[in-house]
């Protein structure tokens, strides 16, 4: 099925990010945590590469079991930047071989220091190329907070020229005012983008962890949050609960206004992912009962 399509049958799509387990890892390690994942019955799981772009080989080999083996719905990443047509071509005929309908394209990171010839710019080039047919649904990423290599005018053009290439839903980075996400949705709604927006919320349970979210995307951390971990940064079990607690009420609020989807990017802790899914349990029944 194609994600895009599941967004019209609900009010609230519940999904799931994952990454590969890097090559000193037994691939057993990541199916035990997608089976214990897959009993929490995402819409979708979706396989996103490790730092720096590391374990992308392994994308394909993982989405195909979550679609094939746990019958879940899946997504796989893909970013183009540094990448020929050839070796973007070769990916999609792998997924297509597996059934692997969706897609989340991204433009990716620029190497630093590096000089780089890549056949793909952006990622609005990478969502055209994939529509050159009609067997893949294509997402796209948004920061609500504006990309730190924009401007908030900039980021919106981008956007707006990623959803008029074949967009059919974005996800949002992380983010950790919801105020922030409302903001955003009020101006793509002023740019006519009528794609679905899906909010994604990172549950923080360490601070070394907060550490390296500030330095790979600079999500602004609001005084509420700031002083739950300032408080209890020295005690891992305590900010644990707590960034449990903050990530659920982040969704309760979103879900009650009306946000589309909730990504949830589990780190693969699945402790951490099923107790924020028991604190919703009872949310996620309203909006069943309410389809």
């Amino acid at each position: 099925m194609k994600i895009k399509d599941i967004f019209k049958n609900k009010d609230t799509v519940i999904s799931f990010e994952i990454f590969p387990p890097n090559n000193k890892f037994p691939i057993e390690k990541i199916y035990k945590t997608i089976d214990e994942l897959a009993e929490l019955k995402p819409d979708y799981i979706s396989v996103t590469y490790g730092a720096g772009g590391t374990t992308q080989g392994r994308t394909v080999e993982i989405t195909n079991r979550i679609k094939n083996i746990n019958k879940i719905e899946t997504m796989a990443h893909l970013t183009c930047i540094g990448a020929t047509e050839e070796s973007i071509n070769d990916t999609l005929k792998q997924l297509k071989n597996n059934g692997i309908k969706n897609i989340l394209a991204l433009r990716g990171d620029i190497p630093r220091d590096e000089i780089h010839n890549s056949h793909f710019a952006y990622a609005s080039d990478l969502v055209k190329h994939i529509k050159k047919e009609t067997f893949f649904s294509v997402a796209g990423a948004f920061y609500p907070e504006v990309h730190f290599e924009n401007n908030d005018l900039l980021d919106l053009f981008h956007l707006k020229t990623k959803v008029e290439s074949g967009t059919d839903f974005l996800v949002s980075q992380l983010f950790f005012d919801n105020e922030d996400f409302y903001a955003f949705r009020e101006k793509t709604q002023k740019l006519n983008l009528t794609v679905p927006l899906v909010a994604g919320i990172l549950p923080v349970t360490n601070y070394k962890q907060i550490q390296k979210v500030r330095k790979l995307c600079n999500a602004r951390i609001p005084r509420k949050f700031q002083a739950i971990l300032d408080k209890f940064k020295d005690n891992p079990k305590a900010l644990e609960e707590a960034g449990i607690t903050y990530a659920t009420e982040q969704i309760i609020d979103l879900i009650a206004s009306g946000v589309e989807g909730i990504h949830i990017y589990t780190m693969n802790k699945v402790h951490v992912t099923r107790r924020i899914l028991e604190n919703i349990k009872y949310i996620r029944e309203g909006i069943r009962e309410a389809e």
